[in-house]
């Protein structure tokens, strides 16, 4: 297929998810809508008050145009639910919407944020799926969870257990979601089978090496040298990775000796483009599949030909929110996910990413952190 046509084709997938994007993090206020008393006997009322949010009126360097500001909250109409969100991470797709880089874009100003976890406090007279003190997390990307508190509608929000980690819950919706569906959507695989992995020490990769540990494979986890490399092994490894090894040792004899101990990879996954992924394509086995959920390299990804017409590889695409939009008809599949998920963490298997917890009025900084090079904490707003 021509350059050419595969741009036209992702051009053409982004204003699809364009279209069903629900720009929640606008800031929008709603006209209050009259009911009688429903079964539940609660009447609308006026969240008095307001609440603090980041918000950006233009799109820029994130600690440059994200600002703390007061909005006034929009009444609880017969369909809406008045939240208090509890945590807020800072991801790689929050800072690109706000550099005004990404496939999907709010309207502007609009509040940060695409992932969280939120306590209901009030629900609409018609609201029949939660009651105040569930907790809730967003459906689709664009809720803003950058902020204090919101109204919103009952159908954006997805009841989560309230017996998992605050954390884990704060960070389950996009980054578990993207390993689990990649390790489960793009290649059969068995207990004692290989996954090789760049990226191995961002929160999907985290969770890569512990769902795929749970299921008893063999991950192979690449990251790039830095300092303290062999404490950031050891903490991968502790969380069940079976091998971590340097980008730069991806051609050098000791791959060739580690696959005397354990099959060639079935499965690829690339969060980090250009030659990395070349790399993660040459130690494919024949018929294998290589996944690119992410680019932050910045770099185009390069297909070796002999991969192609002598291994017979596939490389494929995902991006969660899609998945999301593409399932935003039938729940299950989502609830499904979420329950496997939950399940994993309270058995001690799934844990969230290491963390570091940041007050609202300190996002300069948290915003600064995300984007240094070699992270090794995602920053969290605690709200």
């Amino acid at each position: 297929m021509k350059s050419s046509l595969l741009l036209s084709v992702f051009l053409r997938q982004c204003a699809e998810t364009r279209t069903n994007f629900r720009s929640f993090s606008s800031v929008v206020l709603k006209r209050q809508v009259p009911c009688s008393p429903g079964p539940r006997g609660m009447q609308p009322r006026f969240a008095s008050g307001g609440c603090s949010a980041l918000m950006f009126r233009r799109h820029g360097e994130p600690s440059q145009v994200v600002e703390l500001e007061t909005l006034e909250l929009p009444s609880v109409g017969a369909n809406d639910v008045l939240v208090k969100m509890l945590a807020a991470p800072i991801n790689p797709a929050d800072i690109n919407m706000v550099q005004g880089t990404y496939a999907i874009l709010p309207e502007l100003p609009a509040v940060g944020g695409n992932e969280g976890v939120a306590q209901v406090v009030e629900v609409g007279c018609q609201v029949t799926t939660l009651k105040p003190g569930d907790w809730v997390i967003p459906k689709d990307a664009g809720l803003g969870t950058w902020r204090t508190a919101a109204v919103v509608s009952e159908n954006s929000l997805i009841q989560l257990p309230s017996d998992i980690p605050l954390l884990s819950a704060a960070t389950l919706s996009v980054n578990p979601c993207t390993a689990l569906r990649m390790l489960s959507d793009f290649q059969e695989l068995q207990a004692g089978d290989t996954v090789i992995q760049n990226a191995a020490n961002s929160g999907v990769g985290q969770a890569v090496i512990q769902i795929a540990a749970a299921r008893g494979l063999t991950t192979i986890n690449i990251v790039r040298d830095r300092p303290q490399f062999n404490q950031l092994s050891d903490r991968l490894k502790a969380m069940g990775a079976s091998h971590v090894i340097k980008e730069e040792a991806l051609r050098l004899p000791p791959m060739q000796e580690l696959f005397k101990t354990c099959p060639k990879p079935k499965l690829a996954l690339n969060g980090v483009g250009g030659k990395s992924a070349t790399e993660l394509l040459r130690h494919l086995e024949h018929g294998g599949t290589m996944v690119t959920y992410g680019g932050m390299s910045k770099r185009p990804v390069t297909i070796p030909v002999g991969a192609l017409i002598f291994k017979d590889v596939k490389v494929r695409g995902f991006w969660v929110t899609k998945w999301k939009a593409n399932h935003a008809h039938d729940e299950k599949p989502f609830i499904d996910m979420l329950d496997e998920l939950c399940t994993l963490i309270r058995q001690g298997k799934l844990t969230a990413p290491v963390c570091n917890q940041v007050e609202l009025g300190d996002h300069r900084r948290a915003l600064e952190a995300a984007m240094e090079p070699y992270a090794s904490a995602k920053q969290i707003l605690v709200l």
